[in-house]
């Protein structure tokens, strides 16, 4: 992650005002790691007041310690599992009692690579009950809390864009992503009028430490699905971090039931019918060429 000056010609804090966010104040679930980490560490560089919640309390400590130290905002964390209503609620309560939540980002999702037809019930729900139902949960309790306050708020959820074009080998997390995707949709239709934005962000390939030994079972074929889109690359933490922070701001205040995706063009570099021929070198081209004249 870069730090709030970040590098030329990266993405990162210093795009925006450092005020961008000042005085927000942002719950992210599972944001002690991962691209979580990275959206509260932008978030905090621009101003905002920190939650954090997830399932593994040692992580969570470590995250606000080091958030705090880093950017001096306040911070507030609350173990939780984000599949049980009761404890989410709990948790919401536990939040809104520091201050009045401004954004919620549902970032906490589960997901791995199977053939479909050897999936349990069991492993189906262990990825529709936290990227699905706790996205729900935790949706709808900050909802209710910012109506019944008659106060606006934003919420941003983490996607994928086979939400919407599917994928072969993760469908559980497809099914669950195109609820999310449905919700976002419907809620920012019926919400908005209270004042509430939701929209979604779809990241392509962002390599992290927990999400790769579950999605990518041989080393060797990292490489591959990290640079299968147009640009060639990986994408980096703090892209993902940059687009959230514009998302969440008021600066998109009219953007609302929309997902936005960053994924280095890999949906038309891949879904072309002639994509193929990026294998070709120059020779081959210049075969080509002069076969056609």
């Amino acid at each position: 992650m870069n730090d709030v000056h970040g590098n030329a010609g990266e993405p990162g804090a210093s795009w925006f005002a450092p005020d961008l966010l000042n005085g927000r104040y942002a719950l992210i679930t599972g944001g002690a790691t991962g691209l979580g980490r990275a959206m509260a560490e932008t978030f905090a560089a621009l101003g905002a007041d920190i939650a954090l919640c997830g399932r593994r309390e040692a992580l969570l400590e470590q995250a606000a310690d080091e958030l705090r130290k880093r950017h001096g905002c306040r911070v507030v964390w609350r173990g939780c599992d984000l599949r049980q209503a009761d404890a989410v609620a709990d948790m919401m309560t536990y939040v809104f009692a520091e201050r009045p939540l401004d954004i919620l980002v549902n970032n906490a999702a589960a997901n791995f690579v199977a053939r479909a037809e050897t999936l349990s019930s069991r492993a189906r729900d262990a990825v529709f009950d936290i990227s699905m139902k706790g996205t729900a949960n935790c949706t709808f309790e900050a909802g209710k809390r910012w109506i019944e306050a008659r106060r606006g708020g934003t919420v941003l959820s983490i996607v994928t864009s086979y939400a919407w074009h599917g994928s072969p080998f993760v469908v559980p997390s497809a099914m669950a992503k195109a609820g999310v995707l449905a919700m976002t949709k419907s809620l920012a239709s019926e919400w908005g009028p209270k004042g509430i934005r939701l929209n979604a962000l779809a990241p392509g390939s962002f390599p992290t430490g927990g999400a790769w030994e579950r999605l990518v079972p041989k080393p060797e074929l990292a490489a591959q699905h990290e640079t299968n889109n147009a640009l060639g690359r990986p994408g980096r933490p703090e892209e993902v971090a940059t687009l959230a922070a514009f998302l969440v701001s008021d600066a998109s205040a009219y953007i609302n039931g929309e997902c936005v995706t960053i994924d280095g063009g890999r949906w038309p570099h891949m879904a072309g019918t002639f994509g193929f021929l990026h294998a070709l070198n120059d020779q081959d081209w210049n075969a080509i060429r002069q076969k056609g004249r």
